[in-house]
């Protein structure tokens, strides 16, 4: 239902490249939920629109129920959205001044559908989600729970078999949330496939699948590793997960980021003697620069708990402390 191979995202921010995705690869099928899950910024978002076929990555190829999704365009892009994949957004985006059942007509209309069956389609939807009284209300006359069953409903206007849902108990109390996550796993049951960016982690224990897109703090202890660079070599990208600490024995590094111009702006040329990347292990972060070597280079990589002990055990504030007068270069 879903193949997603090697995909990478980025786009521009304050005159830089944000990467992130990079190189992720899932597959789901159908009665699956499925779930984005991690913390605000990692790119869940992102990577719903680029499964929507709204936004198109730099790199890598996403499959939906046999479509190239990257390939489309033209009529075949808007067929796909319409027919292939439900969207439902995390602030609803209802129209205020149409009613539930309105709402849900939109799609239907236009797609070219005649009112009276149109009409007849979206009673059907809202009383699948339990909506048949609200059908005539307007989204400011109903809780947030009622507009977010609203929004599924017209996301299923056309019977996708693939629904993408964008933090949906977001706005949501807890007696409104208990109705929308049951909603979800329903609709999973019934043979469609369901993925649901959240970092709600109360939807956890009914999801078939997890992509935890936030990488977590490295705890895993292993031997140090011997880098050896040639001249240009590259150590690490922005955006690639990390859980080593460098510590440069020969050779000189620079850490840089991407400019949207395809420039690059150094941000640290360090050299024999130097340590950096400890905030990726130390935080969880992504690398936020890229490492490549002056020269030819020689590096020792330590998990966090080794390489603390190698240079004397500073704390967590004297490593960030450590970053800071890089310029943020220990980024990484």
């Amino acid at each position: 239902m879903l193949s997603i191979k090697d995909l990478t995202i980025e786009y521009s921010s304050g005159g830089y490249v944000v990467r992130p995705i990079s190189n992720l690869s899932l597959e789901a099928g159908s009665g699956q939920l499925v779930l984005l899950l991690g913390a605000s910024g990692c790119g869940k978002t992102t990577l719903l629109s680029v499964i929507a076929g709204l936004l198109t990555p730099a790199s890598g190829s996403v499959r939906v129920v046999d479509t190239d999704v990257v390939g489309l365009s033209g009529n075949a892009l808007t067929e796909y959205r319409r027919h292939t994949v439900g969207v439902v957004f995390q602030a609803f985006n209802l129209l205020p001044a149409l009613t539930a059942s309105e709402n849900v007509q939109v799609p239907l209309r236009a797609a070219g559908w005649k009112k009276a069956k149109a009409r007849e389609r979206a009673d059907e939807l809202l009383a699948s989600v339990d909506l048949s009284e609200r059908a005539h209300h307007r989204p400011g006359d109903m809780s947030g729970g009622q507009q977010q069953r609203v929004a599924i409903a017209r996301g299923l206007a056309h019977d996708p078999p693939v629904l993408l849902a964008d933090e949906p108990t977001a706005h949501l109390d807890y007696l409104q949330v208990e109705g929308v996550i049951r909603l979800l796993r329903n609709l999973a049951d019934n043979d469609r496939l369901v993925v649901v960016a959240t970092h709600d982690d109360r939807l956890v224990p009914l999801a078939d699948a997890i992509v935890n897109l936030t990488p977590r703090a490295a705890t895993t202890e292993r031997p140090p590793e011997r880098c050896e660079l040639a001249a240009g070599e590259v150590l690490f990208r922005e955006g690639d997960h990390g859980d080593l600490v460098y510590v440069i024995d020969e050779g000189e590094v620079d850490l840089f980021r991407e400019r949207d111009d395809g420039s690059e702006e150094l941000l640290h040329r360090a050299d024999a003697g130097a340590y950096f990347g400890e905030l990726a292990p130390m935080l969880g972060l992504p690398r936020s620069a890229t490492a490549r070597a002056v020269g030819p280079a020689v590096l020792t990589g330590y998990t966090l708990r080794s390489f603390r002990a190698q240079v004397g055990g500073p704390t967590p504030g004297s490593l960030l402390e450590g970053a800071a007068d890089a310029r943020d270069a220990a980024e990484v």
